[in-house]
């Protein structure tokens, strides 16, 4: 059967709190990418808004909101699907003196999909949050559902599946979308600096490559306190793209027929004998 590329624009953008100032820098690159014939636009993690202090409700934007319906407009204008990051209205509150329930609601660590038509194609909601390293992602956020079916969305002749970050640091969250169909995963993230953390960042995102014979891609922030080294990597393991710590946009092909050969050169996928079932 033949397969044709999918042109797959990397954006390794600064965010700030201004989210209108966010908006334009999507918009620009946005445009950018459409000039470089792309099909999907790939955005970090909080692309909607961030503040490396912690992200909460004051940051968050319904799906109908400005953010959301920014993406779908541009999806539209310019005929390329979308993938960024956004922060969502949560349903939990924040506990307040003694664990009581505070006043304030929690926020969603959320990833939008946009199809080229600039229909929401669907909606990932961070399962594991950023308790580790100092951080404390749950004092602010709830987590999604662990047993939410897998965001996949495709492009063209690929499928892509969509994790988030501190996801990345569970495999079975990334084996679990391949199950369900994904060939290319996608990992928007703010990931943040620190001693031996970029080292992290590309060990695993090669390790959920080569054990799931897939293509990763790894769209980091730029800026201060956030780590950017987007990554791209191949079903085998070899990188074929990597940004620096500077915003960055790029663009490049995948092609199907190296993926699917290279799953029946390595057939770990078929040989394995476990399932992953959420928690």
């Amino acid at each position: 059967m033949t397969t044709s590329p999918v042109r797959v624009t990397v954006a390794q953008v600064a965010v700030s709190d201004d989210h209108a100032a966010n908006r334009e820098v999507v918009a620009d690159v946005a445009a950018t990418a459409a000039r470089a014939g792309a099909d999907l636009l790939v955005l970090p993690e909080y692309a909607s808004g961030y503040d490396r202090r912690g992200v909460g409700v004051e940051h968050a934007e319904p799906l109908d909101g400005p953010f959301v319906t920014h993406l779908r407009r541009l999806a539209r204008d310019h005929g390329l699907a979308v993938v960024a990051g956004t922060t969502l209205p949560g349903t939990t509150p924040v506990a307040g003196v003694d664990g009581e329930p505070g006043g304030r609601l929690r926020a969603v660590n959320a990833v939008v999909a946009v199809a080229a038509s600039g229909e929401l194609a669907g909606v990932y909601r961070k399962v594991h949050l950023y308790d580790a390293f100092g951080g404390r992602e749950s004092d602010t956020l709830e987590p999604g559902p662990a047993d939410a079916p897998p965001l996949t969305l495709a492009v063209g002749d690929l499928t892509f599946g969509v994790l988030t970050c501190y996801d990345l640091r569970f495999p079975e969250a990334a084996r679990r979308v391949v199950d369900a169909g994904a060939q290319v995963l996608l990992v928007p993230a703010a990931w943040v600096a620190g001693p031996l953390k970029a080292d992290h960042w590309r060990t695993l995102l090669r390790a959920r490559a080569i054990e799931n014979t897939a293509v990763v891609v790894g769209v980091g922030m730029a800026g201060k306190g956030v780590t950017g080294r987007s990554l791209l990597v191949g079903p085998d393991g070899v990188v074929g793209l990597e940004l620096g710590e500077e915003p960055d946009v790029r663009t490049v092909d995948l092609d199907p027929g190296p993926l699917a050969a290279e799953r029946v050169r390595n057939p770990s996928l078929a040989n394995r004998r476990y399932r992953v079932v959420p928690a």
